[in-house]
Order: structure tokens, then C-alpha cells, then sequence
């Protein structure tokens, strides 16, 4: 379940990631910490993210978010890149490895199983469309907890 503050966090971290020519990959918001962790993964869009890209997003950030009032107690903000995850995020990553094998867990049983593999077809605003020996099913993505190249196929 996404945390409910990552959506205005999202919109206000993306066009400042966007200035400083880097993307956000991912946002995850772990209030199961004391105090609370807010990471963030960050791309270069132009070449290798590197340990300057995190700090200047780190700075502009904490900036923004200490200003904007919408984590109102302390947190502990973390930038880093996504490195060689095999977790699938953004809509590049989606493009990118269209036909991979891929393995998508779900955080309850969807028909039954909360483990599906298969050939990663493509994704929408609504599922998650795999091929399985050549029939395609789509999952919800409001059911996905990730999506992983597989690669023990």
C-alpha cells in the first residue's frame, strides 16, 4: 500500500529532479522507522548518476520538503541511484525490457496466485501484460507489489 504522502511529495520532487537534468525512478516513504525514511532513486538522464547528481537532488529537496510542510515531523531523507536493480519502475524500464522474462508478485492472490511469470508484453495506466506460453494476462497494477526481471527463466 502506497503511503498517502508520496503523490504531493512526487509532485513536487519530479520538477526539481527535471531542472537538475535527473529523473525520479522511485519514492518510497517508510513510516515503519523512527524517524521515518523518505527514498528517493534518482536517474541521470544524460550519463552515469553519479554521487553528485544524489547530493544536489538531496540539497534541493530537503530544501523544498522542509518549506512545503508536507512531512511535517522529522525524517531522514535518502538519495541514491537505482543502480542495477532488477525491479522494474518507471515507464522506460517498461519499454526498455518488453519481452523479458519477468516475475510480478502481487500483494494479495490475484486469481489465486500472488506469483506470476511470464514474457513482459507491455504496461497501461491499468495492468501489467504478460505472456504465458502464448496467452496474454493482465494484471492490476493496483495488485502488483513489483515487477522483477526474472532471471531464472
Amino acid at each position: 500500500m502506497t503511503h498517502p504522502s508520496i503523490a504531493p511529495i512526487q509532485e513536487l520532487a519530479a520538477p526539481l529532479a527535471a531542472e537538475l537534468g535527473l529523473e525520479i525512478v522511485n519514492l518510497v516513504f517508510q513510516t515503519n522507522y523512527s524517524p521515518p525514511v523518505l527514498r528517493v532513486d534518482v536517474r541521470n538522464l544524460g550519463t552515469d548518476t553519479g554521487l553528485d547528481d544524489c547530493e544536489r537532488m538531496s540539497r534541493a529537496l530537503e530544501d523544498r520538503l522542509d518549506t512545503s510542510g508536507l512531512i511535517p515531523d522529522a525524517y531522514v531523507l535518502e538519495v541514491s541511484s537505482p543502480g542495477l536493480s532488477s525491479e522494474l519502475a518507471c515507464d522506460r524500464d517498461f519499454i526498455s525490457f518488453k519481452g523479458f522474462p519477468v516475475r510480478i508478485s502481487t500483494h494479495e492472490p490475484y486469481k489465486g496466485k500472488t506469483q506470476w511469470r511470464g514474457r513482459l508484453q507491455k504496461r497501461d495506466e491499468t495492468a501489467v501484460y504478460i505472456n504465458q506460453k502464448g496467452r496474454v494476462t493482465a494484471i492490476p497494477r493496483d495488485a502488483i507489489a513489483s515487477v522483477e526481471l526474472d532471471e531464472e527463466s
